[in-house]
């Protein structure tokens, strides 16, 4: 049975379990939605996705990694999916948007109510490029606080594979994490410093047997067999290079080169980082992870970090 449109919304298509098009991942979770809700592309949802999610209140250096790992992992094929909310999610969706991937946003409202309104220019993008909006609730849901958490299982139903990238102990993202396990689906996350109270969830994934990822690679890996016994295709990668890993904050934001221009080229620990940059402890410690991951800083023995330097070597 060929998807339908909704005479209300000639914009909107209702896909239900009996329909070929209706993504045979979310088929295989307990209750699958009876209905879905797409604007956009309905093939998008039948994609090798990965789950990008994470804390609405996302530091800047958690939203530049998860951009970071969404532009690797789409350029390497994966349909990036969220849930359109502000910090990580709106943050993966843009990485994939970056390189001129496929995303899908799964709401917790109708499928025609943007949530947060401001993000409406983002949903639009996403449609435009080949992703889809979907969600189990008809065209006029409003918002509802209790939709989210069902709108968590789509976001994991339809994936392979969540990754997440920041997350406070109460975050939504971990009621993700916990339907993936339950599904029998991947859960990757990043950790963050010790410091980061959104970083403590993260921790807490990784305490409890989540995979540890420092490279996008780390899930590419992963994922390959879980992909074959799947029955889906080791998803092709796209022409062109993958974003270079080194092309990172430091580049661009402000606060990076203060922090770069603080260490300078000598072995030097966190606190006289904090004391030369006026940074906090745990802005310093969560830049240093990022610089880290992408290269441009080296951590040595003693808790010292470096910058390092392509054309030199410089022995611990």
């Amino acid at each position: 049975m060929p998807a339908s449109n909704r005479p209300d919304r000639p914009d909107t298509q209702l896909l239900t379990p009996a329909d070929a098009a209706y993504p045979a991942l979310l088929r295989e979770i307990a209750r699958p939605p009876p209905q879905l809700f797409v604007r956009g592309a309905v093939a998008a949802l039948s994609l090798p996705q990965l789950a990008i999610v994470g804390s609405r209140n996302a530091t800047p250096v958690g939203a530049e990694t998860a951009r970071h790992f969404s532009s690797h992992l789409a350029a390497r094929g994966f349909c990036i999916t969220s849930g359109l909310a502000e910090g990580i999610d709106a943050a993966a969706h843009r990485g994939a948007l970056a390189v001129g991937g496929r995303t899908v946003a799964v709401c917790g409202t109708g499928p025609d109510i943007v949530y947060p309104r401001h993000h409406e220019g983002l949903a639009a993008e996403i449609i435009a490029t080949g992703g889809a909006i979907v969600s189990e609730f008809a065209p006029g849901t409003a918002v509802r606080r209790g939709n989210f958490p069902r709108r968590n299982r789509l976001i994991s139903g339809l994936a392979v594979g969540t990754l997440v990238v920041e997350a406070g102990v109460r975050s939504g993202a971990l009621i993700t994490a916990r339907h993936a396990l339950e599904q029998g689906r991947e859960v990757f996350a990043i950790p963050g410093s010790i410091h980061n109270p959104v970083a403590r969830g993260c921790h807490r994934l990784i305490r409890n047997g989540a995979k540890l990822v420092e490279t996008a690679a780390d899930i590419v890996e992963e994922l390959a067999s879980l992909l074959a016994t799947l029955g889906l295709e080791d998803p092709p990668g796209r022409a062109g290079p993958a974003p270079e890993a080194t092309d990172g904050p430091a580049e661009s934001d402000s606060s990076y080169a203060r922090l770069l221009a603080a260490m300078a080229w000598d072995p030097v620990d966190a606190d006289t980082l904090v004391a030369r940059s006026g940074l906090t402890i745990g802005d310093v410690s969560s830049m240093l992870l990022l610089l880290e991951m992408q290269g441009s800083v080296r951590a040595l023995s003693g808790g010292r970090y470096q910058r390092a330097d392509k054309n030199r070597r410089v022995d611990a």
